[in-house]
């Protein structure tokens, strides 16, 4: 599995709007994104400096994107939304860990929030040791310390 963070382009706008518009990536996170809501959001996460998000690819083809952010004092958040082609073949699992190592080598915590009921968030979350630390607007939170 060759997978690649690295920073938004412009042009990554149209398979960014195919992933934000399929109902079953956005089913935990929000109603799909228009392309007009799409482009928004990669001008203001995606393109900003810092971004707050990152492109994700295999073998140099778009697959999603990573969370990686300050989240408070001593954690950075991370995540992931990915194409459903990538679900269940190991590529969260893979960017969680580079993430961790990102967070790390800030001498940041790494953390997780997801909605209660996006059960392969949590999995993830345990798999790699995160501690609960509950529930925030609705979302449940995950640290994990290095």
């Amino acid at each position: 599995m060759d997978l690649t963070i690295r920073k938004f382009r412009e042009s990554d706008l149209d398979p960014l709007a195919g992933l934000l518009s399929d109902p079953a990536v956005m089913k935990y996170l929000e109603p799909p994104f228009s392309r007009q809501k799409t482009a928004a959001f990669l001008r203001k996460a995606g393109l900003a400096d810092p971004p707050r998000i990152y492109a994700a690819e295999e073998e140099g083809r778009f697959i999603g994107y990573v969370i990686f952010h300050k989240y408070d004092e001593d954690g950075m958040e991370i995540g992931w939304v990915l194409s459903p082609d990538c679900w269940g073949r190991g590529c969260a699992s893979a960017l969680t860990a580079e993430l961790i190592g990102r967070a790390a080598a800030c001498g940041k915590a790494a953390v997780i929030e997801c909605d209660p009921e996006q059960e392969a968030s949590r999995r993830i979350a345990r798999e790699f040791g995160f501690a609960y630390e509950g529930r925030v607007d609705g979302l449940d939170v995950f640290r994990k310390k290095e």
